[in-house]
């Protein structure tokens, strides 16, 4: 992220939940990366390698925008047990969803640089998503919508 973002109304907000949101990613690819195997192993370890590096630039941005970064939980409540590849591979898509929330968020409230730069972590992880779950959703970031669009 960057080194002096544009504040705005809303943006600090927006970047702690982006980085709560990042967080949770990375606790939840330590538990992906323990169940998946094969080609999807190597995915895993890069998404975790991405998660971790976002958390970190948020974390700077944080303190950039005169805040204090919200620290990580020591664990993270799961959706459902995780016991096979496909539970994990569910988990990584359901995780890079609310990556993708957090980050809409965060496009919505910044400017300038900041905003480029939560743009392209809310692309990121939408094609993660995608990989994940073998498609997208009409709109990355704001999936309860896209659910509820093909549920009407």
């Amino acid at each position: 992220m960057t080194d002096k973002p544009e504040s705005g109304p809303g943006v600090l907000a927006a970047a702690q939940a982006a980085l709560a949101a990042e967080h949770a990613a990375v606790y939840a690819y330590g538990i992906v990366g323990a169940r998946v195997a094969g080609e999807r192993a190597p995915e895993a370890r890069t998404a975790y390698a991405a998660h971790h590096a976002r958390r970190d630039a948020l974390t700077r941005t944080v303190r950039a925008l005169g805040g204090t970064p919200r620290p990580s939980e020591a664990a993270y409540a799961l959706p459902a047990p995780v016991r096979t590849t496909a539970d994990a591979e569910r988990l990584a898509a359901g995780v890079e969803d609310r990556v993708a929330g957090a980050y809409s968020d965060l496009v919505r409230a910044a400017e300038g640089p900041l905003r480029r730069e939560a743009a392209d972590a809310l692309t990121a992880a939408a094609l993660r998503a995608a990989r994940w779950r073998g498609g997208g959703v009409a709109f990355p970031g704001l999936v309860e919508r896209s659910e509820r669009a093909t549920t009407s």
